[in-house]
């Protein structure tokens, strides 16, 4: 058994440095700006994951090309990147009150570059310095305060997704953004969600993931944007026309999640 093991790290070692080579390589990464072969897939890619996920046409994470192996970002942050410096949210960030919810290292990194007035990392359990434990469910923030909150592929994982859209939104100011990245089921028409789905098996099965409470549906922005936002919801062929998904190593059917609290700064 523990020689199956090590064989498989090793395995492991050998595809990640093949596919990290820039020799031939097609493939790029917005992140750390290097050429590599290809993308990671996540676990074993598609004949791994459970069967909902294609059932239900769930459209989020790019299993296939999920992660770099040059730097390990995934293909979330890559996308993201892009699309917050497409839509020029990126750059306005300098200056601003930002939290940044279950922050990724990678893009927290470039964020941090563009020298936000207030950078805040927040995670509800957090495991390293400089993250501070922030509970989307009770922000302990007061009303108004942030610029940007950035929840990336986050909302799926609370226990109550409308009581964390409520804070989300009292702790923006007026005019304030919030990216809202979630994988949803384009079949789905409503986000399908059951307490009684205990057990990481009956999550993984029901929803895609172990950790995840809920699956969204088609409607996904109607929701977000019934609980008192304005979406400014783009895509992928709208703001980056010029970016190739397999290149990038992105899901092109992801949409940009972008909603604004109304009012007047």
């Amino acid at each position: 058994m523990m020689l199956t093991s090590v064989l498989s790290q090793a395995a492991q070692r050998v595809a990640r440095l093949w596919a990290a080579l820039p020799i031939g390589a097609q493939h790029w990464c917005c992140i750390c700006s290097r050429r590599v072969r290809r993308f990671l897939p996540y676990r074993a890619s598609w004949p791994d994951m459970p069967p909902v996920l294609a059932r239900e046409d769930v459209i989020g994470s790019d299993v296939d090309n999920f992660e770099c192996p040059a730097c390990g970002c995934h293909d979330r942050e890559r996308h993201l990147f892009l699309y917050l410096k497409a839509c020029g949210l990126l750059q306005s960030m300098r200056g601003a009150r930002v939290l940044h919810c279950a922050p990724e290292h990678h893009l927290r990194r470039l964020i941090a570059d563009v020298q936000p007035g207030e950078y805040v990392l927040g995670d509800l359990y957090p495991s390293e310095p400089g993250v501070q434990r922030v509970d989307l469910e009770d922000i302990g923030f007061p009303d108004g305060h942030f610029d940007v909150v950035i929840a990336n592929h986050v909302l799926e994982h609370v226990s109550d997704d409308t009581r964390a859209l409520s804070e989300i939104l009292r702790v923006l100011r007026p005019g304030g953004h919030a990216v809202l990245q979630t994988p949803f089921a384009a079949r789905l028409p409503h986000k399908v969600e059951d307490p009684q789905h205990e057990t990481d098996e009956q999550r993984l099965q029901a929803y895609g993931q172990e950790d995840h409470r809920r699956l969204y549906g088609a409607d996904l922005a109607a929701f977000i944007a019934a609980q008192g936002f304005e979406p400014r919801v783009s895509t992928h062929a709208v703001l980056l026309p010029d970016t190739d998904a397999r290149q990038a190593g992105v899901n092109a059917r992801e949409p940009l999640l972008l909603f604004i609290k109304p009012g007047r700064p």
